[in-house]
């Protein structure tokens, strides 16, 4: 399976982005998609994940109330909406896909299949 991410850019701080990342097909070696970031100099970090079949989603402390993970099942497409953006969500954004246990999300190893990052630089 591939993933293809997309709609990183530039950003003022306060503004809001929106990534995409669309798989290549549904399959069942994946049932959770998540988001992580790596800021230039630190690690890699779970941002946000959600099982295909819905259900309530997972946010990382730092963008909770800020951040919200979507799917579209017919696009076979998960979205990252980003809102009230911060100089420090300034990273490249990568998407994941895994069969992934809720308690496991913000482990990378959990996952199988990861994008190429796409750049959201948010400038103050």
């Amino acid at each position: 399976v591939q993933l293809q991410a997309s709609g990183g850019g530039l950003v003022q701080a306060g503004g809001s982005l929106r990534v995409s990342c669309e798989a290549s097909r549904r399959t069942d070696s994946i049932n959770f998609m998540g988001w992580f970031r790596q800021a230039p100099g630190k690690e890699r970090e779970f941002v946000a994940g959600m099982r295909w079949s819905g259900g309530s989603p997972y946010y990382g402390d730092s963008v909770k109330g800020r951040f919200t993970i979507s799917r579209d099942l017919a696009k076979n497409t998960v979205y990252l909406q980003m809102n009230s953006l911060k100089s420090e969500d300034t990273a490249v954004y990568y998407c994941a896909g895994g069969r992934v246990i809720a308690s496991q999300r913000t482990y990378e190893s959990a996952y199988n299949s990861w994008g190429q990052g796409t750049l959201v630089t948010v400038s103050s």
